[in-house]
């Protein structure tokens, strides 16, 4: 089978496809003949800086959807040929993708393989975000950091779905603020002015949930935006700043809190939990809530120039692999 990795760290020139023996699934896995594989900002992080890689040579990509080839001993409820979506801990990047069974989601009727592909991490992330660890209620205002990116997109219609009372987002540039816009958000900030412009769009207040991915200064400045009990959710440290420690004297006197989340983490620590928020989350694509665009495809031997695009940060929404018809 046809796979893509990488034997050193580097820019997108060091991966490379190629040819490995087709794996058997072991007790609680099963095989997927892919179709798609969705392409993340870890990915990225693992081909430059070693993110999450135990070894190399290492093949990259989290999220796959395609077809059951085999299931192994003790798989339950799973079969041969059924369409799932699947979340790994790394592995997509192949024509042949082992997963275990806690983490493969067969799809619901009217959920095409391709649009599956998008879900695995962003939905289940973006879901979580909101309601299980921001605990949005109806009337309150959000600020998503990365509102063009996919699970800003996903956010912002969540957010609306949940009656917000203004949903706010933070890009890098004007074409990305055009692309949030269609997605959910009343008003989009650049990256350099989004505290100040905050205090202008709430009249000082602040608003009530800050999700963000982008760490450091960034995160500093977010909760100065935060009203009084707002919370803010970090979920991911793009800036690659050294992790910034928050506590009592910044949070007690107006009641503000901080949390986190990972869903490669829930998927090590709980993935009942998991299997649970997906199935959640993916009710609203197949209830017509959510909606994710894909806005590149690239086929299997093209996955440098899809972590090139994203590298540049010039993308919107989701970007895939396309590795079987």
């Amino acid at each position: 089978m046809r796979a893509v990795e990488f034997q050193e760290y580097g820019d997108p020139e060091v991966l490379r496809v190629v040819t490995a023996e087709i794996p058997e699934p072991g007790p609680g896995q099963v095989t997927i003949d892919a179709v798609y594989a969705g392409v993340n900002f870890a990915d990225l992080k693992a081909r430059a800086e070693g993110y999450r890689v135990a070894s190399l040579p290492y093949r990259p990509g989290l999220e796959v959807s395609g077809r059951i080839r085999a299931v192994g001993h003790g798989v339950e409820g799973l079969r041969p040929g059924q369409e799932v979506a699947a979340l790994v801990g790394g592995g997509a990047y192949a024509e042949v993708v082992v997963a275990g069974t806690a983490t493969v989601f067969p799809l619901p009727e009217g959920l095409d393989l391709r649009t599956a592909a998008t879900l695995p991490t962003v939905l289940p992330t973006a879901h979580a975000l909101l309601h299980e660890v921001g605990r949005l209620r109806a009337g309150e205002t959000v600020l998503v950091h990365g509102a063009a990116g996919g699970i800003g997109t996903v956010a912002g219609q969540l957010a609306r779905a949940a009656d917000a009372g203004a949903v706010y987002g933070v890009v890098s540039s004007a074409a990305k603020a055009e692309h949030a816009l269609k997605h959910g958000y009343d008003e989009v900030f650049l990256a350099g002015t989004f505290a100040d412009d905050v205090r202008r769009a709430t009249s000082g207040r602040g608003v009530d949930l800050v999700l963000d991915p982008v760490g450091g200064d960034t995160l500093r400045r977010g909760l100065d935006t935060l009203a009084v009990f707002g919370r803010l959710v970090s979920f991911g440290n793009a800036s690659g700043a050294e992790p910034w420690q928050v506590g009592q004297p910044e949070l007690s006197a107006q009641g503000r809190s901080v949390g986190g989340f990972s869903v490669l983490a829930l998927a090590q620590s709980a993935p009942e939990a998991l299997r649970s928020l997906a199935e959640r989350a993916f009710r609203t694509v197949t209830d017509g809530i959510v909606s994710l665009p894909v806005t590149a495809e690239f086929p299997l031997r093209d996955a440098a120039e899809a972590h090139r695009l994203m590298g540049g940060r010039t993308s919107t929404g989701k970007l895939l692999l396309r590795i079987a018809d």
